[in-house]
């Protein structure tokens, strides 16, 4: 029998759950028609400033308008206090993760995760190994996915401590949903999250690196206009007040790295870098690199730069160093996890895999570094011949895969073409480290617009509604 569905407005029929009382009522009293038109006023607002995120390899082109849901997800400010709680708690956990498999590497010591499982992961970078960053913090900006499946029931479906994006649609979804619907927006006291650049550019000044001798100089370092998120990068930049750069804007001279300016070069301080470690610094990484900056990484070891988020931070991003967060958080901060994990099959143990390919039918299963939606299987909806080929998979690279049951993903209402009914979400806070650490109450709330899908990703189809955390 499949699982119950937790509706977050309440099961139809029944009285609605108390945050969403008023939005039940609006959405009784306004007519379709008038939801339609404000649906492509918010289509037209997006074109009109830009707003694209990049689909590659479908051919055509791939720049593509995100699907915007007009109706807010509403969060109570009891349910946001827990979440948030236990969001600073994950995130100081994963950076203390990343500062000791780069430092003492004690937990690797401790045997409470494999040291296999870090010393020859891909995204580990022996580079850092020895150095220290300002507040001990490598990721600066995370952001991680949960999912609801019960009123109180919120698990932590993955961590996000490389280059976590979407932060910019969820700025621009609170901006159009107080611009269609002022007056359902007046009915209820919404936490703000207009202070988020601030926010993250205090964030980045207050981790200058320690030769820092001034102000420190903030940039934003983006790959430049064909990637994904570009829209984001110069958005963040704009919003912040700072120069957004490419590689060849930069130049190290005696270990300092400096902006080319019509004023001629600039000291650059702290760099909140979107460029993968791969592509950062030619004399490092790839050589073949024309993205990066060449002698980065020696200025980063000497203290004269800081990068955001550090290099190496993908290591937490992992999805079977995923499994190991709750002991971290018992191991580095001596307290029980808030945030569960999701129930996680690791294909690399042999226990583990016979129960998988047993029932690939049943479950989710994932790439151990993927992501987007890409290379993942969900087994209630797969046909045999994916099924197959996924089993195919994992008896060549046990190691590259993890697994999960299915959950039911709670629901919430969207406008879709049908008219209003129930799609699966998810959710995305962001959390911002630096000599404190803040979370944004709310964050990018994203949406399955397909019928009994759960997959969220704009990639694969989903889209994103503006998130209403309630204040107390």
């Amino acid at each position: 029998m499949a699982p119950a569905i937790f509706d977050e407005m309440g099961a139809e029929g029944a009285e609605p759950r108390p945050a969403y009382r008023v939005l039940k009522d609006w959405l009784d009293q306004i007519p379709l028609d008038v939801l339609t038109l404000r649906r492509e006023e918010a289509e037209t607002f997006f074109r009109r400033i830009g707003i694209t995120f990049a689909v590659y390899g479908e051919g055509g082109d791939p720049e593509r308008i995100i699907p915007y849901d007009i109706i807010p997800r509403i969060l109570e400010a009891a349910e946001w206090e827990q979440i948030s709680a236990g969001l600073v708690q994950r995130v100081n956990a994963l950076n203390a993760f990343i500062a000791d498999v780069y430092g003492a590497q004690e937990i690797l010591k401790a045997g409470i995760v494999p040291s296999e499982h870090v010393l020859l992961n891909e995204t580990y970078r022996h580079q850092m190994q020895g150095v220290q960053l300002p507040h001990n913090v490598y990721t600066h900006i995370a952001g991680i996915d949960m999912v609801r499946v019960g009123p109180e029931e919120f698990y932590v479906l993955e961590d996000n401590c490389r280059t976590p994006s979407g932060v910019s649609y969820m700025l621009e979804n609170r901006e159009i949903s107080m611009r269609l619907f002022p007056d359902l927006f007046e009915r209820y006291h919404v936490a703000p999250v207009d202070h988020y650049c601030d926010d993250l550019h205090h964030t980045l000044a207050s981790v200058a690196p320690r030769n820092c001798e001034s102000e420190p100089t903030v940039v934003v370092m983006t790959p430049g206009i064909y990637n994904s998120a570009y829209y984001e990068h110069a958005f963040l930049a704009d919003q912040m007040g700072v120069e957004l750069v490419e590689g060849p804007d930069l130049y190290v001279k005696d270990d300092i790295v400096y902006m080319r300016t019509t004023q001629g070069p600039k000291r650059v301080d702290v760099i909140y870098r979107r460029v993968d470690d791969d592509f950062l610094d030619p004399l490092a990484f790839r050589a073949d690199s024309a993205l990066g900056v060449p002698g980065i990484m020696q200025a980063y070891r000497a203290g004269n730069v800081n990068l955001a988020n550090a290099v190496g931070a993908g290591i937490a991003d992992d999805k079977a160093i995923y499994t190991y967060v709750p002991k971290m958080v018992e191991f580095y901060l001596g307290e029980k996890p808030i945030l569960k994990n999701v129930p996680t099959w690791r294909c690399s143990e042999k226990d583990d895999l016979a129960y998988v390919k047993e029932h690939l039918a049943e479950l989710v299963v994932k790439e151990v570094h993927g992501s987007g939606g890409y290379g993942m299987l969900v087994g209630p909806k797969a046909t045999k011949e994916e099924i197959a080929k996924f089993a195919h998979a994992l008896e060549k690279a046990p190691e590259k895969y993890i697994a999960q049951p299915t959950l039911a993903l709670s629901t919430c209402p969207t406008f879709v073409n049908e008219g209003v009914a129930p799609r699966h979400v998810d959710l995305r806070p962001f959390i911002l480290s630096g000599r404190e650490t803040r979370v944004v109450p709310g964050g990018l709330t994203r949406v399955a617009m397909r019928e009994g899908s759960l997959v969220v990703n704009s990639s694969q189809g989903g889209g994103t509604k503006d998130t209403w955390v309630l204040k107390s």
